[in-house]
């Protein structure tokens, strides 16, 4: 989705992961990460493997320093939330050139992991862990 703001051009996506939802604004600029109002150091915890993750799809259009990446993160943990940027922004870069698409698709950034919590049954513990057998 492209929006238009007087002097400043803004492409946005949307991802998601498990619980959380994670929308992406890219913004021409100097390669900064804000997710919910902090940076994204802080508020990934300066986990070196999330910031990784998050930022995947710039590093390997070589985009790192073009743009800054404003985000609105919610639900979930911080391995949901930082997938769920993944995504956002890999849908966001395919808005600003058709050409990115041929390569994020190629390394599977584009796909959704569909993957959710299995819910607890009845009788259980928990989805699938039962209660210990007694034979007598």
């Amino acid at each position: 989705m492209l929006t238009s703001y007087p002097q400043k051009i803004i492409y946005s996506g949307t991802g998601r992961r498990k619980k959380s939802v994670a929308r992406v604004n890219l913004i021409p600029g100097s390669g900064k990460l804000i997710i919910n109002g902090l940076s994204g150091e802080s508020y990934l915890q300066f986990s070196p493997n999330y910031l990784r993750i998050s930022c995947l799809p710039l590093k390997i259009l070589g985009l790192d320093k073009e743009y800054d990446i404003y985000v609105k993160a919610e639900g979930g943990g911080l391995t949901g939330q930082a997938d769920a940027i993944r995504l956002g922004l890999a849908r966001a870069l395919c808005h600003i050139n058709t050409d990115n698409r041929v390569m994020l698709k190629s390394e599977g950034l584009l796909r959704r992991d569909a993957r959710n919590k299995e819910r607890k049954k009845y009788g259980l513990r928990k989805a699938r862990k039962a209660p210990q057998y007694s034979k007598r």
